[in-house]
């Protein structure tokens, strides 16, 4: 049966069929995850920084990665995207977001990709999302340089976890070797390494503090040009290649893809 002309007892029957849900959606009038630990996630975190993204998207297109149920891509088109991309390691998470974007009534392309793997896509995109992914990457770096090589042609949406020191402050660019006390600053650039696991997650490896993260976007070319919500940059890609990319001695494989 098409997911359009479902009733609402139908609706709620896939949605426990899927499995637990980490987005919270309005699906026909079922909410995925009304009882979320977050409460109306991401719905709540959206509306803090929506204005921030442009409210027509006509003519642009979107990759949003580790779209999970899709709850941010069916946004984007919903802002008239021409064309939206959603890619996810988890299949469990594609088929709930292929479900709710039938239920929505919009057309969004989804894949089964890791983050390592965006050069395979062979495209760039206007906007990129890159949400709630990052502390859960074991080479969070590699993803970002990747993503400034590969796939992003103007705009990111980035959002992390953060954790440690929100202050934000200039350093030096350079220090000499017996220079070290501006390690023990509270607000210079930290990420913090788990182990084993945070909040019972066995997948967060890196937690950055608010200076770490805009440090690793600038680092990976991108400027941030926005800053509306706690753990979201809206984020520019440079036009100029990165230092560390044009070293050509340094210059690993997997960048000329």
């Amino acid at each position: 049966m098409s997911s359009a002309v479902m009733t609402t007892d139908q609706i709620r029957t896939r949605v426990r069929e899927l499995g637990d849900w980490f987005h919270n959606m309005d699906l026909g009038g079922v909410q995925t995850a009304p009882d979320h630990y977050l409460g109306d996630y991401p719905g709540v975190k959206w509306r803090r920084f929506a204005n921030a993204i442009p409210y027509d998207l006509s003519g642009r297109t979107v990759l949003d990665i580790g779209c999970n149920a899709g709850f941010y891509s069916i946004e984007m088109k919903r802002r008239g995207a021409d064309r939206v991309v959603g890619v996810d390691s988890d299949e469990r998470y594609l088929e709930q977001a292929r479900f709710a974007a039938g239920i929505a009534g919009v057309e969004i392309e989804f894949q089964k990709m890791s983050v390592y793997d965006v050069p395979n896509l062979r495209e760039r995109f206007d906007v990129v999302l890159f949400m709630g992914v990052l502390y859960h990457l074991r080479y969070p770096l590699l993803a970002l340089d990747l993503l400034f090589e590969h796939v992003t042609r103007d705009l990111v949406v980035f959002q992390s976890m953060l954790r440690g020191n929100h202050e934000t402050r200039r350093f030096a660019e350079d220090y000499e070797f017996d220079e070290m006390e501006h390690f023990d600053d509270p607000a210079y650039p930290r990420l913090y390494f788990v182990e084993h696991r945070y909040c019972g997650d066995e997948t967060n490896w890196w937690i950055p503090n608010r200076a770490c993260a805009a440090a690793m976007l600038r680092s990976s070319g991108f400027d941030v040009i926005g800053h509306p919500e706690e753990e979201v940059f809206i984020c520019q890609r440079r036009n100029a290649t990165p230092e560390h990319m044009k070293r050509e001695g340094e210059r690993p494989a997997w960048l000329k893809r």
